[in-house]
C-alpha cells in the first residue's frame, strides 16, 4: 500500500511553467528521492501533490487524490515548511491539537514525540526551537496519524550530522515496512546514502526517474584506476590506441574511455605489470551535475562546480571554468 501517481502535474506563475506537464511514480517499500537544482519546481510539485497549490494534472494516494482522503493524515504525513507551528502552543498541545482535529488517538501524542528524540522538550514553545528541533517536531506531525506515506521536502535542514544519521536510519527503516517515503534534499552525498530510487527534474520537467545505481551508472564519468610500476610504457600503449591516461598525484593513472577489461588486456599486450585495476563509477553528485546541467535556473559561473571541475578535482587537476559574470539559464547578465 501506499503507491503514489503523479500524472501531468503543470504549474504556471506570471506565463512561466514553473512545472510542467511532470508525470513520475513512487513505489511503497523503498525510499524515493526527489531532486533537481534550485528553482526546478521540486516546493511547487510537492505542493501540487497534496492540492495546497492549483495547478493542472492529478496525484492518486492508492488510487485517491488527497483531497478524496478520509481522515488524511492517517494515510498520508507530509512536511513542506519547517516550524510552521503556532507560536503560543507548546510542541505536545500543537500536536494533541492535529490529533483531535484529525480523529487521533491521544496517546500517539507522546509516541511520537519519542519517535523523533522531542520528550524532553514537549512543554516548551516552538517558537524557541533551532531549525533542527522544528524539522523533528514537523516530522512528529507528520507521523501522528501513523501514515503509509510521507512527502517530506528538505527534512535534514538544520539537523547535525547524529541528527542526518538519525534521519537516515529512520525513513529506511520505515520504507523497510512496505510504506512509501517521498523526500527531496539538497544534501546529494545524503541522498546517495538514503534513497534506493530517485525522481530528478530540471526546469518543472523530468529528467530521470529510477533506481539510484542505474541514474548513477549512465553517467560518463567512469574511469579505470590503474596502478603500474610500469606507468610511462602503459601510457605510450594507450597513446597508441588515442586513449588518455591521466597521471594522479599518488603515481596511480586515470584511464578514461576503455573499460577495465580492455585496459587489462592492453597491459598485458604490452607486457606491463599490473599492482591494480579498478573501476571507479561516477558519484551521485557527479551524475546529477552532469544530467542536470542544462536545467539550472540560474547559472553562477564564478567559481561554479560543473561535472567536468567536480571530476577533474578528484583527479587533483584544476578547474576547467573560468571566471565570469553570474548569468540567467537565457544568457542575461546578473
Amino acid at each position: 500500500m501506499g503507491r503514489i501517481e503523479a500524472r501531468n502535474l503543470t504549474k504556471i506563475y506570471g506565463g512561466k511553467r514553473a512545472v510542467d506537464d511532470l508525470s513520475f511514480s513512487v513505489e511503497p517499500g523503498v525510499v524515493t528521492g526527489f531532486l533537481g537544482p534550485n528553482g526546478a519546481g521540486k516546493s511547487t510539485t510537492m505542493r501540487l501533490m497534496l492540492g495546497l497549490d492549483h495547478g493542472g494534472g492529478q496525484t492518486r494516494f492508492d488510487g485517491q487524490p488527497y483531497s478524496r482522503i478520509t481522515h488524511p493524515m492517517r494515510h498520508v504525513g507530509a512536511v513542506l515548511e519547517a516550524k510552521a507551528f503556532h507560536p503560543t502552543r507548546t510542541a505536545r498541545n500543537h500536536l494533541t491539537m492535529l490529533a483531535a482535529a484529525n480523529g487521533i488517538p491521544r496517546q500517539r501524542v507522546d509516541v511520537v514525540l519519542d519517535h523523533v528524540g522531542l520528550t524532553d522538550v514537549a512543554g516548551h514553545r516552538p517558537k524557541t526551537f533551532s531549525l533542527g528541533m522544528g524539522q523533528r517536531l514537523g516530522l512528529a506531525s507528520a507521523l501522528l496519524g501513523d501514515p503509509h506515506t510521507l512527502i517530506l521536502d528538505e527534512p535534514a535542514n538544520g539537523l547535525d550530522p547524529q541528527g542526518i544519521t538519525w534521519l537516515r536510519n529512520f525513513l529506511k527503516s520505515f520504507a523497510s515496512t512496505g510504506r512509501t517515503v517521498f523526500v527531496s534534499s539538497h544534501l546529494l552525498a545524503e541522498m546517495g546514502l538514503m534513497a534506493d530510487r530517485l525522481v530528478v527534474i530540471g526546469r518543472g520537467r523530468l529528467i530521470a526517474s529510477g533506481e539510484v545505481q542505474d541514474f548513477v551508472r549512465k553517467a560518463s564519468h567512469t574511469a579505470v584506476l590503474v596502478r603500474t610500476p610500469q606507468a610511462d610504457r602503459l601510457t605510450e600503449a594507450l597513446r597508441a590506441q588515442q586513449v588518455w591516461a591521466e597521471p594522479q598525484g599518488d603515481g596511480s593513472l586515470v584511464v578514461n574511455g576503455l573499460d577495465q577489461a580492455k585496459v587489462g588486456e592492453l597491459a598485458f599486450s604490452a607486457g606491463v605489470v599490473l599492482h591494480e585495476l579498478t573501476t571507479r563509477t561516477a558519484t551521485l553528485e557527479e551524475a546529477f551535475l552532469e544530467a542536470t546541467g542544462g536545467s539550472e535556473e540560474y547559472v553562477a559561473q564564478l567559481g561554479q562546480a560543473t561535472a567536468e571541475d567536480v571530476a577533474a578535482a578528484r583527479r587533483g587537476q584544476p578547474a576547467a571554468s573560468a571566471p565570469s559574470s553570474v548569468t540567467s539559464s537565457s544568457g542575461e547578465s546578473r
